[in-house]
């Protein structure tokens, strides 16, 4: 058994799960579905505390109101923040099942200091997670742009990522802004040019296809407010943005797209994946090292920019898209897109495991010899611990309730075709989602637990009996 190291992929892969147009997706059905959790899972939230309305969802709140478009309510129609225990609960969820979480926020530019330090404070146990607060800030859509000015929107931004970098230094901010134009400056670059200094990451929202008017109006040729653009295009504009924010900000930082699909409503359900993974692999065949991470949107949608299409008569359930498979077996599943794992010197039980993030763990390594593909495979841990458990290529979870862990579906897929010895690997994400001061001085981003002896394993080649 050798210690074992998890650290960032070439460019990562987070996924959007709930917004306006779905519900959010706990994390044991998307594990299930895809096979490996993710770098960092994308919910988003709003937060107008002194409007009217508040706390309720807006569209809720304005059932009657006749709208016309997804943003013409009083704000924006995110699950209100801090109600009900959300999104907190989300949180701890992603962070379980080994995940960091990026809040989107868009939230009301009027609100004090202490106001922006409380909400700093709430995010201090939640370890390397990141924020992005009012994104899409060039457009005219959000509340934060119909109710403030861009100069006065970029020095909200400039002032809260101040406090969080304070206060709550496990955080990292992202400023989604726009484009750089041909001209070679950035859209509305007076007004948001300290931004980019003050960000810790750059996005850009990008969707090769999207119906925007959805779901107001239906996409049909020559009808509909949809827009198509090629990936060639995209990339461009996004090589042309970087080295513009670069020369605003003064130095290299990572640039990500944190909303990102293409939309079957314009493409139809069945081409959706091809345009997503012509973009993915650009990235990866030219091997661009400042293009860190992409962010799926989303993993179920009410119209088709999910992995899932929500079921109209039951917002439970939710119907696979031909684009999961896509994704799970050309991105998801691409060394690129997948997190390192450097194997070190040997351990012994009781194994001590550190939990930095999905791009900084340590864990365990530990050989399992195979005869050749089993009948049953289960792995059994009395103790009270969080686990994360890969095995022939699929993640499992193990919450500190649960004891044993049906391992067989590894070998559905991907079956032995004889003896074969695989690597288990081991990782213990905060058992409750939560990093505790334990008195160290790095609780904020580090949570250290002790796996105290080694997991019994069941394998067995034969079943007890045939029905004939």
């Amino acid at each position: 058994m050798k210690k074992l190291h998890m650290g960032p992929a070439n460019c990562a892969l987070d996924l959007g799960d709930g917004s306006e147009r779905a519900e959010y997706v706990d994390q044991d059905y998307i594990l299930h579905k895809l096979g490996r959790p993710h770098r960092a899972v994308n919910i988003m939230y709003t937060y107008y505390p002194h409007d009217k309305e508040w706390p309720a969802r807006i569209s809720e709140a304005c059932k009657d109101l006749n709208v016309s478009f997804a943003w013409d309510y009083p704000y924006d129609d995110y699950f209100p923040y801090d109600v009900n225990g959300e999104p907190f609960e989300q949180m701890k969820d992603i962070r379980r099942h080994g995940q960091d979480v990026i809040l989107t926020l868009t939230i009301d530019c009027g609100l004090s200091d202490e106001e922006l330090t409380g909400i700093a404070h709430q995010l201090r146990p939640y370890g390397r997670m990141m924020i992005r607060i009012n994104h899409e800030c060039c457009g005219n859509w959000f509340q934060h742009n119909k109710r403030y000015t861009y100069e006065q929107v970029g020095a909200f931004f400039v002032r809260f990522s101040d406090i969080l970098h304070k206060e709550a230094p496990n955080v990292k901010t992202i400023f989604c802004g726009g484009w750089c134009l041909p001209d070679g400056h950035m859209e509305q670059e007076e007004a948001f040019k300290n931004c980019y200094a003050a960000a810790d990451l750059w996005s850009c929202d990008t969707y090769p296809a999207l119906h925007y008017g959805w779901p107001y109006d239906v996409a049909e040729p020559g009808g509909g407010q949809y827009k198509a653009d090629s990936v060639g295009m995209l990339v461009e504009q996004f090589e042309r943005t970087y080295r513009r924010a670069c020369e605003l900000a003064g130095e290299e930082k990572p640039m990500i797209t944190a909303e990102f699909n293409t939309d079957g409503d314009v493409t139809g359900p069945r081409m959706q994946g091809d345009s997503v993974v012509r973009f993915a692999h650009y990235w990866r065949d030219t091997r661009t090292e400042w293009f860190r991470s992409i962010s799926l949107y989303q993993f179920r949608d009410r119209g088709r920019l999910g992995l899932e299409c929500e079921d109209p008569n039951n917002r439970s359930v939710g119907v696979e898209q031909p684009l999961l498979s896509v994704y799970r077996d050309q991105i998801l599943s691409d060394p690129w897109f997948m997190p390192k794992m450097t194997e070190s010197e040997e351990v012994s039980f009781p194994a001590p495991m550190r939990w930095g993030g999905s791009e900084d763990a340590d864990g365990l390594a530990v050989p399992i010899e195979f005869e050749g593909n089993p009948e049953f495979c289960e792995i059994t841990v009395e103790q009270d611990i969080g686990l994360m458990v890969e095995l022939n290529g699929k993640w499992f979870y193990k919450s500190p309730a649960v004891r044993t862990i049906d391992m067989m579906s590894a070998f559905f897929c991907k079956p032995l075709n004889g003896p074969a010895v695989l690597t288990m690997k081991i990782f213990a994400p905060p058992a409750e989602g939560l990093n505790k001061d334990d008195g160290q001085e790095d609780w904020l981003i580090n949570y250290r637990t002790t796996l105290e002896k080694m997991p019994k394993m069941r394998i067995r080649y034969e079943v007890p009996g045939i029905v004939g």
